[in-house]
């Protein structure tokens, strides 16, 4: 049986043999072709590693350098500018980041007016040209938990007073027929002096206190420094900013308070002062608020000389409804008290005065304003006032960015007033001598103006006004002026 196994065995490596045999010379030259190839590829290779090792020190090199050199690899430069794009995007982005929250306006506005019915000789002329320009920045603090705070500067600067100074001299109540006029307190008409006209400090702090903000629907707002009266009290959407709406003093605040004198503000039109206001949005279809103010008034209590000394006390009770088929309208209502206002004949008395302000839009482009103020207690040449318009939006009319105005005023001379002589500058022959007069009934004015939108920062607005019975005299000349005011806004 061992016997058959091992014939068996030598059997098979016979036949296999012949496939171990000595190849021909054909398959040797084949084999040789083959091997020189494969040196020649891998000798290919190295090179190629070499180089892509060489390659990559350099790049290495490259972008251990804050340098760039025409020498560098193509693949270095676009790292690196990669990376400069990169760095510059980040720094951008700090930048936005310190700037989020911060708010700045600025504007710049010019009014030519020519007067209808002045003296031919008044001095400074029948017309007029100013400008004033005004910068404002808003500047958010860091929160205090859940209590937000900012700071608020606005500097204004400027030069002609407009026609004025003319009508100052007719006896007219309403002696601010371009309430855009300003030059800085003590300086010459040759100066241009920028003056800050505010800067104040604000917190509103979520009620609640120490509540979960989210939550909260109140908010009780603190405000401090020197400011703008009419930026907390007596606001109007229709009747409130003469760069764009109406140019007479008495239709872009209550009458009483702005031309009657009444907020007793420095020769800048600012004073110091303090706001507390408290303002309820649980239904916030319908918000309302409570405010009240202390400012320095008079002559020294609103340029800090003596702030405290008679202040003027002013308190305010407004709210937004949704009327006339879910249309915004808002009413305020205020009053104030001086404990030293000044008389029409210059003696020192308490003032007390109630005012009323309203916006309201009745439709789609439509918005309607009314103001009333009454001095309950004090003497004024007028004691009441009254102001009444509208505003139009021109989508009426294929303009959708214009505006039309209209509006009336009424001013009712005081009871002590109407007792005594008044002096003006203006008879029916046109003169500038002084004559005295009986002052008797109420000043009448009417406002008209069209805003036409050039570009979404410039408008022209042509405006018309008329002043009839001027001072309550019913013997006065009526007067018009003409005016073209050009606004630039950011």
């Amino acid at each position: 049986m061992k016997l058959a196994k091992i014939t068996a065995v030598l059997v098979v490596a016979g036949l296999a043999l012949p496939a171990f045999a000595a190849p021909d010379a054909t398959t040797l030259q084949k084999l040789t072709e083959r091997m020189e190839k494969l040196e020649a590829r891998n000798a290919e290779l190295e090179k190629q590693v070499k180089s892509l090792k060489a390659e990559s020190d350099d790049i290495t090199k490259g972008l251990d350098s804050p340098r760039l050199s025409q020498y560098e690899p193509e693949l270095t430069v676009r790292l690196k500018a990669v990376e400069k794009d990169a760095l510059g995007m980040k720094k951008a982005a700090k930048i936005a980041e310190g700037l989020e929250g911060i708010k700045v306006g600025a504007s710049l506005a010019t009014v030519g007016q020519f007067a209808s019915g002045l003296p031919k000789d008044v001095e400074g002329g029948s017309a007029q040209l100013n400008y004033r320009a005004d910068v404002s920045v808003e500047l958010p603090l860091a929160p205090i938990g859940d209590i937000e705070h900012k700071l608020f500067a606005h500097l204004r600067m400027g030069q002609g007073l407009g026609l004025n100074a003319a009508f100052s001299r007719l006896g007219h109540f309403a002696s601010a027929p371009n309430a855009l006029a300003f030059r800085a307190s003590g300086s010459s008409p040759d100066d241009s002096v920028t003056i800050l006209g505010q800067a104040w400090y604000q917190a509103a702090i979520p009620l609640p206190f120490l509540g979960f903000k989210p939550y909260s629907r109140e908010t009780l707002e603190l405000s401090f420094g020197k400011m703008d009266i009419f930026g907390f009290f007596d606001q109007n959407a229709a009747a409130g900013d003469e760069a764009k709406q109406f140019l007479n003093s008495v239709f872009v605040h209550n009458p009483l308070l702005d031309a009657g004198g009444e907020v007793g503000v420095d020769a800048n039109g600012f004073q110091p002062g303090f706001v507390a206001s408290y303002l309820n949005f649980v239904d916030k279809m319908q918000p309302w608020r409570l405010s009240v103010g202390l400012f320095g008034a008079g002559d020294k209590g609103a340029n800090y000389q003596r702030s405290l000394s008679s202040p003027l006390l002013m308190v305010q009770a407004e709210t937004q409804l949704k009327l006339f088929g879910g249309l915004t309208g808002n009413y305020r209502i205020y009053g104030w008290n001086r404990n030293q206002g000044s008389d029409f004949d210059g003696t020192l008395a308490k003032h007390i005065g109630v005012g009323v302000s309203v916006d309201q839009r009745v439709g789609d482009g439509i918005k309607l304003f009314a103001r009333y103020g009454k001095l309950i207690n004090g003497e004024l040449p007028f004691n009441q006032a009254a102001t009444l318009g509208a505003e139009f939006s021109g989508s009426y009319w294929g303009r959708g960015a214009d505006s039309l105005g209209i509006a009336g005023a009424w001013l009712q001379s005081g009871k002590g007033y109407r007792t005594t002589t008044a002096t003006s500058w203006l008879d029916e022959a046109q003169t500038q001598s002084a004559f005295t007069f009986t002052p008797q009934g109420a000043e009448k004015l009417a406002e008209i103006y069209y805003r036409y939108r050039v570009s979404p920062q410039f408008e022209l607005s042509p405006d018309l006004q008329f002043v009839s019975n001027g001072g309550g005299n019913g013997d006065a000349r009526s007067v018009k002026v003409f005016a073209l005011r050009a606004n630039i806004a950011y």
